[in-house]
């Protein structure tokens, strides 16, 4: 891997973030490669990327819960403006997530910039490598499953289950969205490595990033805070598939990350195709 230091990066590269690199060249069976600065500022966007998503994820969940409980109060004639509120919401939420997404691009862009070369992977990287079926299956699935519950539910005569599984329709829209806009930047943006060394830590991290994306926590967080709230009201079929449908979802994810292939082996693979 290239030793040199990248021009204009703001901040600069910390002891910390490079001994954090170390960490995680380690955590994936990379102990002989040494950890660079190109490599601990494209970890440390990520890492500060994750979380900015996470606190727009918290920030989003509860102005969600918030707009919801204000149609509960006032009545439906006032839900009418607080959908277009949500809907406002979630298109906030796409956008900030571009925005990260695009940060992370920036360094990257800016990272390459360093190299005296390119190097290429030996075959095209599709998200069939960097997602794999289970994964693709599982978050489609999800949000297949989801949408599917909250259509049922319109054709229920409670009101409030109604006006619930609207919320949840616009917030699902907007978090598809999101995963595949998530997905197209990982699979479009450009290889940043110049050695066999530095295009593996690329693979391995292009892996993590679909991964992540495509984890339905955010799916799980918002159909939860409709669903909470009418359990005392309305107990009844949708309240018993929600209820299902968390616990084979959280079955599912755990047997995926036990029996799909770590990223590092991804990586091996993809290095060492014909």
């Amino acid at each position: 891997m290239p030793n040199g230091t990248l021009p204009d990066v703001d901040p600069p590269v910390r002891p910390a973030d490079l001994e954090q690199a170390g960490a995680w060249l380690a955590g994936h069976g990379l102990v002989d490669v040494q950890p660079t600065p190109l490599l601990a500022t494209r970890l440390a966007v990520r890492r500060r990327t994750r979380l900015a998503a996470s606190v727009l994820l918290a920030a989003f969940i509860i102005a969600v819960a918030l707009t919801y409980t204000g149609g509960m109060v006032d009545g439906s004639g006032y839900r009418r403006w607080l959908l277009l509120v949500v809907t406002a919401l979630v298109v906030g939420l796409v956008v900030a997530q571009s925005l990260l997404d695009w940060w992370v691009r920036r360094v990257d862009r800016r990272a390459g910039a360093a190299l005296p070369r390119r190097a290429a992977y030996p075959v095209r990287l599709g998200w069939r490598t960097v997602l794999g079926w289970p994964r693709a299956a599982f978050a489609a699935a999800t949000f297949a499953g989801a949408t599917a519950l909250a259509v049922g539910t319109l054709t229920l005569h409670n009101s409030t289950a109604r006006y619930a599984a609207v919320i949840l329709l616009i917030g699902l829209c907007g978090l598809a969205v999101g995963v595949v806009v998530q997905l197209h930047h990982v699979l479009t943006h450009p290889v940043v490595a110049d050695d066999e060394a530095s295009l593996t830590v690329d693979v391995i991290m292009r892996v993590e990033d679909a991964r992540v994306g495509a984890v339905p926590t955010s799916v799980w967080s918002v159909w939860s805070l409709p669903v909470v709230s009418v359990l005392g009201t309305a107990f009844g079929w949708w309240n018993a598939a929600w209820l299902a449908f968390m616990v084979l979802s959280v079955i599912a994810q755990v047997l995926i990350e036990v029996r799909t292939e770590r990223c590092a082996m991804v990586a091996r693979h993809v290095m060492s195709a014909p």
